[in-house]
């Protein structure tokens, strides 16, 4: 039987206070990140830890692709609006302000559909969803068309003024929508996407994985995502990524202070389950690996220097074994719930 317990990110992060961290505001500065409602306990537990006053808000990525064939059957259609409020809520009570949701452009009507629901479902209990764009896999023109053309309609759909879901639950930055991209072979111009999306009402703010490579100078900030880093994976699943994740946070802090960065955090990792596996594993060490990545942030950033956002990989992806949605393995017969 899973437990669903209440002492992972309430105990690690001190900000489970019954979902008043969801309610934090997404457009707020740096500045505002303490939940309004935490009680002087809850601050006392904090202080007692060592967190920064100005902790990062919580994200967790999600797949929106379960009903569709060739993935695996985890119980619930990702089109089922009931299965979306009640994650939703879920979240929500685990102190999760939004997801960053897998997102392939109206080509893949299923996962457009799904995300549609999903920000529906998310305008309705006062939480956010942000767009996670897999890059076109194309030539370089084929690439950056599909990229201009995708986004467009992702601006007309639920971003823009005339979106036709309400537009509030999107994720926003300094009253800008951010806008992840998660890249395939590069090849994307991304200069040329910047300048096509210029007539936006809020110029989007995009946010690439790690560093940027060689368009990094291009994006507004940088998320860190599941990975061993140089070492390369483990067969036995002993590296866990603290030196990828370390060297993400000491990069961003050292070559692009004034850059959005948005964090991670991890359960661990093992893609047998999936399709595509390449026998990838990251032990997650009895739940060591999710706390020990969940608070890798802390010798980086403190109060003067805050974390905007923190990104959990991943809600639900069953099929490379990082989701929290049902909570982490603790090596005791039971899994634990990520609240």
């Amino acid at each position: 039987m899973r437990r669903m317990g209440a002492a992972i990110l309430g105990g690690i992060l001190a900000i489970g206070c019954g979902g008043c961290a969801a309610k934090a505001s997404s457009e707020a500065s740096a500045q505002a990140f303490r939940p309004a409602a935490m009680t002087a306990k809850r601050f006392a537990l904090a202080q007692s830890i060592g967190l920064p006053e100005r902790w990062p808000v919580l994200l967790a990525g999600y797949q929106a692709w379960f009903g569709v064939p060739g993935h695996i059957d985890v119980g619930y259609s990702s089109v089922d609006r009931v299965v979306l409020e009640k994650q939703v809520l879920k979240a929500k009570e685990m102190g999760i302000s939004g997801f960053v949701v897998n997102w392939y452009g109206p080509s893949k009507d299923f996962e457009d559909r799904a995300y549609s629901l999903l920000q529906q479902a998310a305008a309705q209990h006062d939480f956010k969803v942000a767009l996670m764009y897999d890059e076109e896999t194309g030539d370089k023109e084929q690439a950056t068309r599909a990229a201009i053309d995708d986004l467009q309609y992702a601006y007309t759909r639920y971003i823009g003024p005339t979106a036709n879901v309400t537009r509030e639950a999107y994720l926003k930055w300094q009253g800008r929508p951010v806008i992840f991209i998660f890249p395939k072979t590069g090849r994307t111009d991304w200069k040329q996407v910047r300048e096509a999306l210029a007539n936006w009402e809020q110029k989007p703010l995009l946010i690439y994985k790690d560093h940027g490579g060689a368009h990094g100078d291009g994006f507004d900030g940088y998320y860190a995502w599941v990975s061993p880093g140089q070492k390369g994976w483990a067969k036995d699943g002993s590296n866990w990524g603290q030196e990828y994740l370390e060297g993400f946070y000491k990069q961003m802090v050292e070559k692009h202070p004034q850059k959005l960065i948005i964090g991670a955090a991890w359960p661990g990792f093992d893609d047998s389950k999936a399709s595509w596996s390449q026998n990838r594993k990251m032990d997650g060490r009895c739940g060591k690996t999710f706390d020990d990545s969940l608070r890798a942030f802390r010798r980086f950033f403190n109060d003067e220097k805050p974390l905007p956002f923190l990104m959990i990989n991943t809600w639900n992806d069953y099929e490379e074994g990082t989701a929290i949605e049902r909570g982490i393995e603790r090596c005791n017969g039971k899994s634990q719930s990520a609240n």
